[in-house]
This record gives C-alpha cells, sequence and structure tokens, in this order.
C-alpha cells in the first residue's frame, strides 16, 4: 500500500545519505532463518519524543527550544519536547564499528505510538537542525530514500515492534532501579550467541514500560544518558564480538 501525504506550506527538502562504508558492511539478515539465528544486537529506542507542529506555513520537530509557547499554550511538560535525545542516542548507535560491521539493527518507538525502523547503512545528520528537517519529512511521507539510490533508510512500519523481533530472542530492558546490576563485559557472553533485543529509554525521566521485556538490568550504577547506555552497549558488543 502506498501512503501518501499532500503538503499545502513549504519546507526545506532535506536529503538522506547512506554511511561511506556501507558498501563494506556484511549482508545484513534477509531470510526468517537468519533473522532468527544470524548474531546481532536489536536496540529499540523506546518512547522517543518525536513529534511535528505546526508553525507559521511550515511544520517543524517539535523541541523546548523552540516551541515552549506551545508546550505552555497545552499545558504539556517539557519532557515531551526532547528530540535531541533521539538524534544523540542515534549518533551514538549508527556511527559505531558495531553497526559498520554489520551487527546492529536500531528501531525508534515513539510517544505517539510510532514505530520506526533505520536502514543500518543510514548517515545520521550532525546538527539537530538537519536531523529535525529529516524527522519531519519522515513522520509526514512515511519513508525517506537515500539520495543517490532507491534504498529506505528509514521507514515508519506497523505496530506492534514484537513482529519485527526475533523469536526466541532474548528482550533485556536497561533500568538504573533495577536491583539488578551487572558489568556489560562480563554479562554479554553469558547471552545466547544469536540475535538479542535490548531497549533503551530515549525520554528525559521515567522509566520504560514495555510489556515485551522480560527482564530490566542495571548497567550502571548512575543514573546514565540513553546515549551514554548506548555507547556502552554497542562497546560491550564489538569487545565480545571481536569487532575493532
Amino acid at each position: 500500500r502506498t501512503h501518501t501525504l499532500t503538503h499545502t506550506h513549504t519546507e526545506t527538502h532535506h536529503q538522506a545519505k547512506m554511511d561511506p562504508d556501507a558498501d563494506r558492511a556484511p549482508r545484513l539478515p534477509k531470510t526468517q532463518h537468519e533473522k532468527e539465528t544470524q548474531r546481532r544486537l536489536i536496540v529499540i529506542l523506546e518512547e522517543a519524543c518525536l513529534e511535528t507542529v505546526k508553525r507559521g506555513q511550515k511544520f517543524e520537530l517539535m523541541n523546548c527550544d523552540d516551541h515552549l509557547h506551545i508546550l505552555r499554550k497545552n499545558k504539556r511538560p517539557l519532557e515531551d519536547a526532547r528530540p535531541d535525545i533521539c538524534h544523540q542516542c542515534l549518533l551514538q548507535l549508527m556511527d559505531s564499528p558495531l553497526n559498520k560491521a554489520g551487527l546492529l539493527q536500531v528501531y525508534i518507538h515513539t510517544k505517539k505510538n510510532v514505530l520506526i525502523e533505520m536502514n543500518p547503512q543510514t548517515r545520521i545528520p550532525r546538527t539537530f537542525k538537519r536531523f529535525s528537517g529529516l524527522m519531519v519529512q519522515l513522520l509526514h511521507k512515511l519513508s525517506i530514500r537515500a539520495v543517490d539510490g532507491p534504498v529506505k533508510l528509514m521507514k515508519v512500519v506497523k505496530n506492534p515492534v514484537e513482529r519485527h523481533l526475533p523469536a526466541g530472542a532474548r528482550r533485556i530492558g536497561t533500568s538504573c532501579n533495577s536491583k539488578k546490576l551487572v558489568r556489560l563485559e562480563d554479562f554479554v557472553p553469558t547471552l545466547p550467541d544469536g540475535p538479542v533485543v535490548w531497549v533503551v529509554g530515549a525520554m528525559a525521566v521515567g522509566a520504560v514500560e514495555a510489556d515485551y521485556v522480560e527482564e530490566e538490568i542495571a548497567i550502571s550504577e548512575y543514573a546514565l544518558s540513553g546515549a551514554a547506555v548506548c555507547g556502552k552497549l554497542c562497546n560491550a558488543y564489538e569487545q565480545h564480538w571481536g569487532v575493532l
């Protein structure tokens, strides 16, 4: 089914780029058997604040710096408008050697219940302004293609998230409130050597409430940012799987 959306406003067209190292990455799992058995880290960024708002004649990605008046007018907390957290997490994940090696898959689940699948070959814009423009385009058009080809780098997919996860894969949530504190470098090798799902909160405050999570663990004695958690996860798996 083709989704189209007509805009009556003018907006800058933001282009998505493929990572220059994409050609070096191993082939990603395509068959159902490969998806359920091939080793890879699957990260779900939960409760991400990605929401568009109309200001003047154009749509923008709602954030607490530029749209404070809209938040106050609608009596919404500032925490509802922190898309920068998702941006920081994506930079950590998509720039990692683990992703360049073809061993990482990322999904984004927004507060508005939109599920986004990231192509591992995507290069995340460096600046927040360009990232915002790309996310507005994605949320309205439901997919983003590469500048130089037909490859979809980001696309909105059907809920629930469970339908996209490998059968039998462990589903682990991260929480600083968990009583189970582990050192990732010791914990990761104890997991089955196949696909594993980790859920990371992409919001400013609160805990992730995802009913598909099987267990929650803490990976530090301290409360960490989402980006810091993503960095520690990638480092642990790079070490475990010998990615340099």
